[in-house]
């Protein structure tokens, strides 16, 4: 049991069951009002279930289960019991918010891009929130990770490409329309920049360097005035060859105008750098669970 609930005990698992609530529902509600009733295929299971689902008499929801079933199975050993036990539990709940919404709302028809463009964003930020806590809809991210098994030296995010744009394919032979590849690829396009964006949103960070004389008094500075730590690393100045300190500190976007302020009140003549981060790891940050 303790292998089911993870490392991050119940507290862990209760956040892993709404995340995959509340993103699950996204991606539900984008296929059953915007892709389905446009023929769209936006790549991966619900893109090859929307396509099966116009030549038999089969539902996408079900559809959607159906295909999964497989590839959790050939992954239970991909991945311990607690990722694919939370997989399973999104791929369950993404079939039934599918055909529950498909069953409740309207599809939207007036115009397919706006229903690819619409359809790209809910289902990035769905695919995205479940993402956050390691978590997939099943599909072509565990196709993918079987892929790797066999073609270890191709990206992962080559491989879904290319699994994506099979689904596509199979699509567009299936409704005879061109227009399905053209506006699945903009859904698929749209899709992967909202996840990106999402994940750089939670994890964005700030890297500050500092190279000055006066390192323990700029560490006392950031120590006292703000949430973060600082590291003091012992440098040596390539042209005057002076013993120098390197200050690093991370912070949040919001506080970065303050932490230089203190940096140039403590050192005015200190030097200093300012990288990004995308993703952020520790105390302050994201934790590990």
């Amino acid at each position: 049991m303790k292998q089911i609930v993870g490392n991050g005990g119940w507290p862990g698992l209760i956040r892993d069951v709404l995340f995959s609530l509340f993103g699950s529902m996204l991606v539900g509600l984008a296929v059953a009002v915007f892709t389905i009733p446009n023929d769209i295929a936006p790549g991966g299971v619900s893109g090859m279930a929307t396509a099966l689902a116009a030549v038999s008499p089969i539902r996408v929801g079900v559809w959607t289960l159906l295909l999964n079933i497989p590839l959790l199975l050939a992954a239970w050993r991909l991945q311990g019991p607690h990722p694919l036990a939370m997989t399973l539990i999104a791929t369950v709940l993404l079939s039934f918010f599918i055909d529950f919404f498909d069953s409740l709302l309207p599809g939207y028809t007036n115009n397919p891009l706006l229903a690819a463009v619409f359809g790209g964003v809910l289902t990035g930020l769905g695919v995205g929130i479940l993402f956050l806590r390691g978590i997939s809809t099943g599909g072509t991210d565990l196709a993918a990770l079987l892929l790797k098994r066999l073609f270890p030296n191709i990206p992962s995010g080559t491989l879904l490409l290319f699994v994506d744009s099979a689904v596509v394919a199979f699509a567009v032979c299936v409704f005879r329309d061109i227009e399905v590849a053209l506006y699945s690829a903009i859904t698929i396009w749209v899709s992967s920049k909202v996840i990106d964006a999402l994940a750089q949103g939670v994890d964005y960070a700030k890297v500050i360097y500092t190279v000055t004389e006066r390192g323990e008094e700029v560490c006392r500075a950031l120590n006292r005035n703000t949430e973060r730590g600082s590291t003091l690393i012992p440098a040596q100045g390539g042209y005057t060859g002076g013993e120098k300190q390197m200050v690093v500190t991370v912070t949040r976007q919001r506080a970065l105008a303050q932490t230089l302020r203190l940096i140039r009140e403590t050192d005015p003549r200190a030097f200093t750098f300012v990288v990004n981060s995308t993703e952020v790891h520790g105390e302050g940050f994201k934790l590990d669970e």
